[in-house]
């Protein structure tokens, strides 16, 4: 037998038994050698709302240790990070021309495929479809690769955004996906990226990593005035998620710019669809990733073009879960990414 941790209701972690995994055909069991704490994971811990175990802990990285009849695309003993599968070319969004938004890879994403495990990343092993797993960068430790994941999400926000090179963009939030959607942004050609964050510990991080300024959201009208000669940014990124944050990202987007939606919260959202209108601010949403951009995103932090070293700020493992989830929902800790090695201390 196995154990693994889950998230089962507001502000309980369970540590259950499993069956040790073995590969069926077309399937892969990995060694999870660290797996990231996502925010996902704390609003689920938060909120107690119904959260599929195949997601509880899905920022892993490990090594194949067993594989299925029928794999060929990787091999025993080596590294890799979770991903999603290909485009089947086959549902009705393939077939429509819409591979990013396949069926099956969103099925994937929520945990809900045929071949979802029981339990997620916090665990010392998983068994997986073949296709769920990307060949690690051969230039980039186990730390680095367990934060792949959430650079994917990052990259796949930029690129569904309407950023253009030269443009000034905000970020609302910087938290961890935050600070590493400010680096997309920069990879993909913004002239200048404001981030708006109220944490000091978070602002001198934001500063760190590159960004143009830092100020608090009182402050930031009157900085993104003068990066744009009062027009207003091209792209508001936020990463915060509620009516607050998005009424602020309106505001601060130009006549004709765009706000991303990215953060996530359970709470209804009010807007005054009126400003919406008058400034025709184009929306768009973003949630996961494409497959390519899982390897994207190892490229770029291969390259050194997004750096996620000072994001991790510390280590637990399974015993000290529950007390760092505790924690991370306090919104009193200085925390960022928190990786979690599935070992026990006795």
């Amino acid at each position: 037998m196995m154990l693994a941790a889950l998230i089962t209701g507001a502000g309980v972690i369970q540590i259950r038994e499993f069956p040790e995994p073995s590969p069926a055909a077309g399937c892969v069991v990995v060694d999870v050698g660290y797996c990231g704490i996502c925010g996902t994971d704390v609003h689920a811990y938060v909120s107690g709302r119904v959260y599929r175990p195949a997601i509880c802990g899905h920022e892993w990285t490990g090594t194949v240790s067993a594989i299925g009849t029928g794999v060929v695309a990787v091999q025993e003993g080596d590294r890799v990070v979770v991903g999603v599968p290909p485009a089947c070319g086959l549902c009705s969004a393939c077939v429509d021309g819409s591979g990013a938004h396949c069926a099956v890879c969103v099925s994937v994403l929520h945990g809900r495929d045929p071949d979802a495990p029981p339990h997620g990343g916090f665990a010392a092993r998983i068994a997986v479809n073949a296709s769920r797993v990307v060949s690690a960068h051969s230039n980039l430790d186990d730390e680095t690769l367990a934060q792949v994941e959430p650079v994917a999400v990052a990259l796949h926000a930029v690129n569904r955004s309407a950023l253009r090179f030269g443009d000034v963009a905000v970020v609302l939030g910087a938290g961890p996906v935050g600070l590493t959607v400010m680096q997309c942004a920069f990879s993909a050609g913004a002239r200048d990226v404001v981030v708006v964050e109220p944490n000091v510990f978070r602002q001198a991080l934001a500063s760190e990593l590159g960004a143009t300024s830092v100020c608090s959201i009182e402050a930031a009208a009157d900085i993104v005035a003068d990066h744009t000669r009062g027009i207003g940014a091209n792209v508001v990124y936020d990463c915060v998620g509620g009516t607050e944050s998005l009424t602020a990202s309106v505001g601060l987007a130009r006549r004709g710019g765009s706000v991303s939606m990215i953060g996530l919260k359970d709470d209804l959202i009010s807007i005054d669809s009126a400003t919406w209108l008058r400034k025709e601010i184009t929306t768009v949403s973003a949630i996961g990733y494409v497959r390519h951009e899982v390897e994207a995103a190892m490229d770029l932090l291969a390259d050194g073009v997004v750096r996620v070293d000072q994001l991790h700020t510390s280590t637990t493992n399974i015993e000290g879960l529950a007390a760092t989830f505790a924690e991370l929902a306090s919104g009193a800790s200085n925390q960022m990414k928190v990786l979690v090695k599935p070992t026990w201390s006795s």
